[in-house]
């Protein structure tokens, strides 16, 4: 393990090296690239500078407990317990640090809810999953701008889109994709029962586009009026785009934006992140993998997580958290349903060896 944190300690003094270099700072790509691997880095070498001086001073103890004063001894035999606690704790929080990234943890996000199973309600509830997000990613400093949205009859969403930047963004958001329950006594209900309804959560990292693998002349392109609500919002150009991919047949669109070049961006993500979907099942069936993935597929018919008001209770079904919290969930304080996510993964991928 230590021959692999000197490699990362000289990696990172490397790209500190680099970022001052005349040639990195003029193209802003590569120093945006460059300055993001080694944020990534300083708090992997931060713990690797505290675990080596951690075992020197176990070592200065060691040859301290030879000492004939047993006021010495002493001293030293606390001192050593002490480093010793603190050594395994370190080596605990570097095993994890260690645990490759999956690179789309680190990109930026579209970010989609629609209203499901339950009319009106569906539509407020995901109003309210709106709300309880965007708090959460003021929180966390996350900048989130409404690409698409429309709106219920009495309140709330039939469907919102947001664009979703800052640091490690599809690292903290991924596991919100899929079907989300709310248990409670709807607004519109009259007579006091508690009813149940549904939103979806998509989740869908953002490539670059000269990052996606496909080939321009395995796609056909189709443009498209996007349906609009009447009036003024009618769309009378052709903003809606659809890609197919010739050799699976597999295809995405976009109507989320008026711009067709936006949509085109959306349509080119979805479909890229469908073919890579496919190609990790067949993955995933080659190596007989029992598990299926923390994340899921990303479907929306994946029940993830329900809402119960009553009770004031929330529970991730994938990891049987509950918490009798719910009014602070849906105030944006996410963070100890998703840090629970996250250690979950790890827990996985630690005990796949990955």
């Amino acid at each position: 393990m230590l021959d692999k944190l000197e490699a990362i300690k000289e990696r990172y003094h490397y790209l500190e090296e680099k970022l001052s270099d005349p040639e990195t700072v003029k193209d802003m790509k590569l120093f945006t690239k460059t300055n993001k691997e080694y944020k990534d880095l300083k708090v992997l070498v931060d713990a690797y500078v505290e675990y080596k001086s951690v075992l020197d001073n176990i070592e200065s103890s060691k040859e301290m407990l030879k000492d004939d004063d047993p006021e010495m001894k002493e001293m030293a035999q606390m001192e050593l317990d002490s480093l010793q606690e603190k050594q395994l704790t370190l080596e605990e929080e570097i095993k994890v640090l260690l645990i490759p990234k999956d690179p789309e943890d680190a990109m930026d996000v579209i970010f989609e809810i629609r209203s499901g199973a339950g009319g009106d309600e569906a539509s407020i509830f995901a109003g309210d999953l709106y709300r309880m997000y965007t708090k959460y990613f003021e929180t966390i400093g996350f900048k989130a701008e409404v690409i698409d949205a429309n709106e219920g009859t009495v309140g709330g969403f039939n469907k919102i889109v947001m664009d979703v930047k800052g640091d490690n963004v599809y690292g903290k958001l991924k596991f919100e994709s899929g079907a989300h329950r709310v248990q409670r006594v709807p607004k519109t209900e009259s007579q006091g029962r508690v009813h149940t309804s549904a939103a979806t959560v998509a989740v869908l990292p953002q490539f670059e586009i000269e990052d996606i693998d496909i080939k321009k002349d395995e796609l056909r392109v189709d443009t498209f009026r996007s349906s609009g609500a009447g009036g003024q919002h009618v769309n009378k150009t052709e903003s809606g785009v659809r890609f197919t991919h010739l050799p699976t047949g597999i295809a995405a669109e976009s109507t989320d934006s008026r711009s067709q070049h936006k949509n085109r961006e959306i349509a080119l993500q979805r479909l890229y992140m469908k073919i890579k979907e496919v190609q990790r099942e067949e993955k995933y069936k080659s190596e007989k993998q029992k598990r299926k993935s923390l994340v899921g597929s990303g479907d929306r018919s994946d029940k993830i997580r329900t809402y119960n008001y009553p009770q004031n209770r929330v529970t991730d079904h994938r990891i049987n958290l509950t918490l009798y919290s719910l009014d602070k969930v849906v105030n944006g304080d996410l963070n100890e349903v998703i840090e629970a996510l996250q250690v979950a993964e790890n827990a996985e991928k630690m005990k796949d060896g990955n």
